[in-house]
């Protein structure tokens, strides 16, 4: 099965629904949590004669944590436990689990006050282990107070740390970190991963991450929308086929300042795969990309005053575009008002899956009308901030918000990939796919045209469009994990990335356990 991520709300209606129509209440919840939480402790420290300190809140995040040291406590481990808030709270299961630990002569103690901290600092400092759950996936208000001071403290102990579900501190919906949050080791989470768990920053605080199921029924998780992005497996290439079998891309891309971004996506689309790629580009220019990329075949354009591509060239384009599988337009086109104007002309006429990206995606969002109506597919590559003018959001808005990114893909019946750390994969029918691959040495310009000539490609090759664009996210990522492999993420550059798209398509279609590295372990 693949593996689903939900929001808290979705997490709720499954607590509701395994209680209501399967029996499954809190309480078998609550001790499965623990139970895999303690196994995983055991797995990574182990258990028998090493010291804890559990650090438990007042809701269910709580109760599962102090399930946990009476599970360390019957297996000979020396536990103290230090509970925020008033424990007279605690609403069972959570109150039963507390009464439990009291009459098992674990020793307990209440923080209520940054004054209160000085045991919990000595008990940190002389353990092998912190399990830490103060507060669960609901969390969505700045961490305040003696719950920073403690999380404060649990950072600076320098012990191997246990979080409960999600580090505490970390937005359930968001993976944004409300104050301050525990840096985790290890962090096990319940049913599904959350968003929170699978979003940065939150991913990086979680440490390795683990899954437990808890009991709940697979069924449960069918309505969910949001899966991790796993690849599709291309067919196989004909052994007798020619550079027209495995497809042909027009780019559409370039202007008098922007090199790069042309020979990227069009260079990128053979490196991945592709058979025949050609690049319609001002004339002036093409000499210059031509001695970085002589495998393309280019197509020289009319141009503006600016040395943008001219609006006098749409017939030749839409002609042109005719042979074609597939088209890119948009990178490095500049911001020129008559290269904008041509731009939305092409989305509109283009009789062929197009991928719009970097000034092209600027050219659109003035009118969004341009793209509605098309009866092809459309792909959208976006920044966070060309995502913020597309849908009139500030950038802080739209980054990690996956029911904007829902909404938009529907309004504008296009797949949209929200690039970023752990790019975003939206599709017109509702369903969100996160990319794990990839890394910090990304970040750096052009790297989204490489992206655009990688999905391309694995159209070409047979995907059909919504596989073609998440593969092609996924092996984008990939050529970059093995980029920084070779030489580090500081100082990689896109040209190292599309460098490295042969390896990734060979790892794609020869290791079939290409998505291990990428996946929590469930357990």
């Amino acid at each position: 099965m693949p593996m689903k991520v939900c929001t808290v709300d979705e997490i709720r209606r499954i607590d509701s629904e395994a209680a209501e129509k399967y029996g499954i209440g809190y309480d078998i919840l609550m001790e499965n949590a623990g139970n895999a939480l303690y196994f995983v402790i055991l797995k990574e420290l182990g258990v028998h004669g090493k010291k804890f300190t559990v650090i438990a809140g007042q809701g269910n995040n709580g109760g599962d944590a102090l399930v946990v040291a009476r599970k360390l406590h019957s297996s000979n481990a020396a536990v103290r436990v230090f509970i925020l808030g008033n424990p007279e709270q605690y609403r069972d299961p959570a109150r039963r689990n507390y009464n439990i630990v009291k009459n098992m002569g674990i020793e307990v103690h209440v923080i209520s006050e940054e004054g209160d901290l000085g045991l919990l600092r000595s008990s940190l400092q002389q353990s092998d282990g912190v399990v830490v759950g103060i507060f669960g996936t609901g969390l969505s208000r700045e961490v305040k107070g003696v719950h920073r001071a403690v999380i404060e403290e649990v950072n600076r102990c320098g012990k191997v740390i246990f979080s409960v579900d999600i580090p505490s501190g970390i937005g359930g919906d968001d993976g944004k970190v409300y104050g301050v949050a525990v840096r985790s080791n290890y962090t096990v989470t319940f049913g599904l991963p959350k968003l929170g768990n699978m979003l940065y920053p939150g991913y990086d605080y979680c440490g390795k991450l683990y899954v437990s199921h808890i009991s709940y029924p697979p069924e449960l998780y069918r309505d969910i929308k949001i899966e991790i992005n796993e690849p599709v497996q291309p067919p196989p290439r004909v052994k007798w086929g020619h550079k027209g079998t495995f497809g042909k891309l027009l780019t559409v891309a370039g202007s008098r300042n922007y090199y790069g971004a042309p020979m990227l996506s069009s260079l990128s689309f053979l490196k991945a795969g592709g058979g025949y790629s050609r690049l319609a580009a001002p004339e002036s220019v093409i000499p210059f990309i031509a001695s970085r990329a002589s495998e393309v075949v280019y197509i020289p354009l009319k141009e503006t005053d600016e040395g943008s591509i001219s609006k006098e060239n749409e017939g030749k384009i839409l002609e042109l575009s005719r042979e074609q599988d597939i088209m890119i337009v948009g990178p490095g086109t500049s911001l020129n008002d008559e290269t904008q104007e041509l731009i939305r002309n092409l989305a509109r006429k283009l009789d062929k899956p197009v991928i719009i990206d970097g000034d092209g995606i600027t050219a659109i969002s003035k009118d969004l009308d341009s793209i509605r109506g098309r009866r092809n597919p459309t792909v959208l590559t976006p920044h966070p901030g060309e995502m913020a003018r597309m849908t009139g959001r500030k950038v802080d808005e739209v980054q990690n918000n996956i029911e904007l990114l829902r909404k938009t893909c529907e309004d504008l019946n296009a797949y949209i990939v929200l690039k970023g750390a752990h790019s975003l994969i939206g599709y017109p029918d509702g369903r969100v796919y996160i990319n794990m691959s990839g890394n910090s040495g990304m970040a750096t310009a052009g790297s989204g045209d490489v992206l655009t000539g990688t999905i391309a490609a694995l159209y070409c090759l047979g995907l059909n469009i919504g596989d073609a664009v998440r593969t092609g996210v996924f092996i984008h990522g990939l050529a970059g994990d093995i980029a920084a492999e070779k030489m580090g993420e500081d100082g990689m550059t896109s040209v190292d990335i599309m460098n490295c798209l042969p390896d990734a398509m060979r790892m794609l279609r020869t290791d079939l356990n290409i998505m291990r590295r990428y996946m929590p372990e469930v357990i």
